[in-house]
C-alpha cells in the first residue's frame, strides 16, 4: 500500500482519491471540534437504525448485537472522558463509526448500510435539538412560575405605568411582571410548536435519493419517539427549516429578556429606584467603590444581538443553496449551538436573579405620583357625569396646566378649584383621583385592577402546574 494510501485509510471516500487532504483543508472541513456535543443523537440513531436492518433482515443477529455492545462501550467511554476525539476522521459520525469498527470489526462496517451522513446528521441534530427545546421549556416554565410568584405578592404595590417613557397611568407592579408572564408563555407555545416540526425523521433519505434497501422509515421514527418521516428524500436532507424557525423562537425570547432588562436597568437607578436586584448578580467598578452594576441585565440585553445575528446567519446560509445537500449545512451547528447554550444559560440566571429582586414600592409610589398620573380617571368621571369624552379631555388638560403650574398632583387641587373647570365635580372626586382608586377602577378582564391581577396570577399558576 503506497503511503497516500495508507494517509487515507481513515477517510470514508479514500478508494477514489490519489493523495491525502491537506492539513490546512482537515482543519478547514473538520467538525469534530463542535459536532462532538451529538453523540448521544447519534447513538440513539444508529441504535435505531440497527435494530430496523435487523428487523426488516438486511443485519443479521450477531452482527446486531455486536453493533448494540460496541455502541454501548463506546458511550461508556465518551462519558467516562476516555474517547479520542481524532481531526483525521472529520465529525463526530465518523469518529464513532471507526470506534466501533475497532471494537466490533466487520459488524461496525454494516451499521451504514442504507443511509448516509447526510441524513444521518440532519437526524442527529433534530433528536438532539428536539432534546434542548424541552429542557428550554422547563427554563421557560421555571422562570413564568417566579415571576407569577413575584406578581402575587405584588399585586397592591403601585407602579407609575409608562408610554413614551413617560408617566401615564399608576398600574399594580404585579401587573407589570404579568406583562412578561405573557410573553414568555407565549415563547414556550411556539417553542412546543416548532419541536413538532424539529421531531421529524429523515434517516432512511439517505444521500438525497432514498435507498434502495427495504428500509421500514416509520419504525425507526417510532423507536425514536419522533412524531412523522419527512417525506421527501431531497427535502430530508437538505432542509433546515427548523433550525431557522428554533432560531427565531430563540430570538423572540431574548427579545423579550432583552426588553426585560432594559426595565430592570432603569429601575436600578439612581434616578427611578425602584429595585434592587441581589449582589450575586451585580458588579462593582474598578475605580469609584459606590458603584453597584446591574451586569447581568446589561449582558443579557447584548446577547440578543448575538442570537439575532446566528438566526440572520442561518437564514443566509441557506437562502442560496440547491438541492440537495452541501457542505455549506455543516454551518448550521455552531450558530444553533451557541444559541441553544445563550439561551439556556440566561434563563437560568434570570429566573434566580428576578427569584431574588427587592421591590421598593415608596419609591415607585413617589414616582406615579409625579406627570398627573390619575388625569384619564379626571376625564373618565366627568364622562360619567354626561360629559362628552372629547369635552372631558379638554376640561381635564386645563386642570392639568393649572395643577402644574402650581407645582402639585391634580389630587392636591382643592374641591372648589377643581370645580372651577367644571361645575359637576363633586367630592368623592378624591377617591377617583387617588392612586388606589385609579387602580380599582380598572377591573376589567386583562386590567391593572389587584382584584385581576390575582385572577390572573390563579390561572398562571393553574397553566403552569
Amino acid at each position: 500500500m503506497s503511503d497516500n494510501q495508507l494517509a487515507n485509510k481513515s477517510q470514508a471516500w479514500s478508494a477514489l482519491f490519489s493523495e491525502p487532504m491537506s492539513d490546512l483543508v482537515k482543519r478547514y472541513t473538520a467538525s469534530v471540534g463542535f459536532d462532538q456535543r451529538l453523540w448521544r443523537a447519534d447513538i440513539a440513531g444508529s441504535l435505531a437504525h440497527a435494530e430496523m436492518l435487523a428487523a426488516q433482515g438486511i443485519l443479521n443477529a450477531e452482527d446486531h448485537a455486536a453493533i448494540q455492545r460496541g455502541l454501548g462501550e463506546i458511550a461508556a467511554e465518551i462519558e467516562a472522558g476516555q474517547f479520542e476525539w481524532k481531526l483525521d476522521l472529520e465529525d463526530v459520525h465518523l469518529n464513532i463509526e471507526a470506534r466501533l469498527t475497532e471494537r466490533v470489526g466487520i459488524a461496525g462496517k454494516r451499521l451504514h448500510t442504507g443511509r448516509s451522513r447526510n441524513d444521518q446528521v440532519a437526524t442527529d441534530v433534530r433528536l438532539w435539538l428536539r432534546g434542548e427545546i424541552d429542557e428550554i421549556s422547563g427554563l421557560l416554565k421555571a422562570l413564568q412560575t417566579v415571576m407569577v410568584e413575584k406578581a402575587s405578592e405584588h399585586a397592591d404595590v403601585i407602579l407609575p405605568g409608562f408610554t413614551h417613557l413617560q408617566v401615564a397611568q399608576p398600574v399594580s407592579f404585579g401587573h407589570h411582571l404579568l406583562a412578561y408572564v405573557e410573553m414568555f408563555a407565549r415563547d414556550a407555545e411556539r417553542m412546543g410548536d416548532t419541536r413538532k416540526r424539529v421531531n421529524r425523521l429523515p434517516l432512511g433519505a439517505a444521500a438525497l435519493a432514498g435507498t434502495s434497501y427495504p428500509l421500514d422509515r416509520e419504525r425507526v421514527a417510532k423507536t425514536l419517539g419522533m412524531e412523522g418521516v419527512c417525506q421527501n428524500s431531497l427535502d430530508a436532507v437538505s432542509d433546515r427549516d427548523f433550525a431557522i424557525e428554533f432560531s427565531s423562537a430563540a430570538t423572540l425570547v431574548m427579545l423579550h429578556i432583552s426588553r426585560l432588562s432594559e426595565e430592570l436597568i432603569l429601575w436600578m437607578s439612581q434616578n427611578f429606584g425602584f429595585i434592587a436586584l441581589p449582589d450575586a448578580f451585580c458588579t462593582g467598578s474598578s475605580i469609584m467603590p459606590q458603584k453597584k452594576n446591574p451586569d447581568v441585565p446589561e449582558l443579557a440585553r447584548g446577547k440578543t444581538g448575538r442570537v439575532v445575528g446566528h438566526l440572520v446567519g442561518l437564514v443566509t446560509l441557506m437562502k442560496g443553496q440547491p438541492l440537495a445537500y452541501n457542505k455549506d449545512n455543516q454551518e448550521d451547528k455552531e450558530p444553533l449551538f451557541d444559541t441553544v447554550d445563550t439561551l439556556k444559560d440566561t434563563l437560568r440566571i434570570f429566573a434566580d436573579m428576578l427569584a431574588g429582586l427587592t421591590v421598593k414600592p415608596e419609591a415607585m409610589r413617589a414616582a406615579a405620583l409625579k406627570g398627573h398620573a390619575t388625569a384619564t380617571d379626571l376625564a373618565d368621571y366627568l364622562v360619567k357625569k354626561g360629559v362628552a369624552f372629547r369635552d372631558a379631555h379638554e376640561v381635564v388638560a386645563h386642570a392639568v396646566k393649572t395643577a402644574t403650574a402650581k407645582g402639585v398632583d391634580l389630587a392636591a387641587l382643592s374641591l372648589d378649584e377643581l370645580k372651577a373647570f367644571d361645575a359637576r365635580i363633586e367630592a368623592d372626586v378624591f377617591e377617583v383621583l387617588s392612586l388606589e382608586g385609579s387602580l380599582n377602577a380598572r377591573n376589567v378582564l386583562g386590567g391593572t385592577a389587584p382584584a385581576q391581577v390575582r385572577a390572573q396570577v390563579a390561572r398562571h399558576r393553574a397553566r403552569l402546574v
